[in-house]
């Protein structure tokens, strides 16, 4: 008979809960894509409004008969939103806890190594099962100060959208307005 040894210690994985964490890297799992979730109605409002630009360059071209312009991505590609990357980290505090957190984004590939003391601001997600999120990291063995960047809502939609969303509202607005006075 095989008796289990019930002194055997495993250390267990804890999500801190302080804001500035200090430590060593111990891992830097491998990374997968989450998705940057996009409010419906505040897409509808942004793409009705570059509607009424469309429309007029829609217009002016058929007078112009300058050809097709740029095809617009549909609707249920910009309502998916943009994925960014999620980087598990696992470190181990000054007082010894093995801990986990999210790295959302992108970093250079040398700003982070195992074994490298850091300092990590957090900041708690939506989801309380999931690990904190960290919002900038100073590298204490490197001196860098570094802050993951993730994609969002307007860097999705992107410039043109925007800018043409905002055109359109303009034009919404002094029309509306030549029609009150």
């Amino acid at each position: 008979m095989v008796k289990m040894d019930s002194d055997v210690q495993t250390r267990r994985i804890v999500h801190p809960t302080e804001r500035i964490v200090t430590g060593r890297i111990v891992r830097l799992l491998d990374g997968y894509p989450r998705e940057v979730r996009i409010g419906q109605p505040v897409l509808v409002a942004v793409l009705a409004a570059a509607g009424v630009v469309g429309l007029l360059a829609t217009l002016a071209r058929s007078l112009l008969s300058a050809g097709s312009g740029a095809a617009r991505r549909p609707f249920k590609e910009l309502k998916k939103g943009p994925e960014y990357l999620v980087t598990p980290v696992r470190l181990r505090d000054t007082a010894g806890r093995l801990c986990e957190v999210e790295l959302h984004g992108h970093l250079p590939q040398s700003a982070v190594h195992p074994a490298d003391h850091v300092q990590l601001t957090l900041r708690r997600q939506a989801d309380p099962d999931l690990p904190p999120k960290i919002e900038r990291i100073v590298n204490l063995t490197t001196g860098q100060l570094l802050t993951p960047r993730t994609a969002t809502l307007w860097s999705h939609l992107g410039p043109p959208l925007l800018l043409q969303a905002t055109l359109g509202t303009l034009l919404v607005a002094v029309a509306a307005w030549f029609a009150l006075t």
